[in-house]
């Protein structure tokens, strides 16, 4: 397992009750479909943003109960888009707040320090949080406070087991500020990923590293306690996820946070681990 964003949507899982599964697919497929819109294939950025732009259009005829368009295939999420969210009363802004994530992903590879980081983080993570919420029509302040946590949580944890695979893709998630601050350069960055090892900086690194690891897993652990809050298999669902974005993030802290040699990923043995701490009324992470 790794822990991506969009494939820890609980799409179409057993744990979830049968109602739910359908709209929760129709909602990932709205936010795999824009995702990719924005990072896959080889059109120009100017290309990516108006169709991205589109797409927010699309959405914007169901806010205004307009016909939904077709005539593209991205368009093709968007009519069982519009019954979950009329059926279940969903709020839009979390929809259009996604949007705007994906395309400041055409625009933006760099962050200059963790406000802005976090800053993304609320409209591309947040969000799907806050929709499943008020899907699961268990949804108050604290709650969503909670939600918040855990998305966040989990996008920071892929941001660190990803650093050198979004190196391949010219972004760099680790804020510029925080970088300087350790005497560290993108050129470390380069040179770990061809395996160039650096004595002096590679302890740099790793006091760095340290540093995120322990907030993104502070972020989940503060979130952890939502599972409780939410009906039986729904809330074992996310508790596992929950235990899954920490169990990497123990790997991380395992090796080193060398993760040019080797990205961490959970097996067989790391998901027996999971659910014997899934039994746990207070799991030891």
């Amino acid at each position: 397992m790794s822990v991506d964003h969009y494939e820890n949507f609980p799409v179409a899982s057993v744990l979830l009750p049968r109602r739910l599964r359908t709209p929760v697919a129709n909602i990932y497929r709205f936010a795999r479909t824009a995702d990719d819109i924005a990072d896959e294939g080889d059109h120009p950025a100017q290309e990516r943003l108006r169709l991205l732009q589109e797409y927010e259009g699309r959405l914007q005829d169901i806010q205004h109960g307009l016909p939904i368009v077709l005539g593209s295939p991205h368009y093709e999420v968007f009519a069982p888009l519009a019954h979950v969210i009329q059926a279940h009363s969903l709020p839009l802004t979390p929809f259009h707040d996604l949007l705007s994530a994906f395309q400041q992903d055409v625009t933006v590879q760099r962050y200059a320090d963790i406000g802005g980081l976090l800053n993304y983080c609320q409209r591309s993570a947040n969000p799907v949080g806050r929709i499943l919420l008020h899907l699961y029509e268990h949804y108050d302040d604290e709650l969503l406070s909670m939600s918040d946590a855990v998305c966040t949580g989990l996008q920071l944890t892929n941001f660190w087991q990803d650093i050198a695979i979004d190196w391949q893709k010219h972004r760099v998630y680790i804020p510029q500020n925080l970088l300087h601050e350790h005497g560290l350069t993108e050129e470390y960055i380069a040179n770990r990923c061809l395996l160039i090892r650096q004595p002096d900086a590679d302890q740099e690194w790793s006091a760095l590293m340290a540093k995120l690891v322990e907030d993104a897993r502070q972020r989940l652990k503060s979130g952890l306690p939502l599972h409780q809050a939410l009906p039986g298999r729904i809330g074992l669902e996310l508790k596992l996820i929950v235990l899954g974005g920490l169990r990497i993030l123990e790997r991380l802290d395992q090796l080193s946070y060398d993760v040019f040699a080797q990205r961490p990923t959970l097996g067989k043995s790391d998901w027996l681990r999971l659910l014997w701490r899934s039994t746990r009324s207070t799991p030891s992470i």
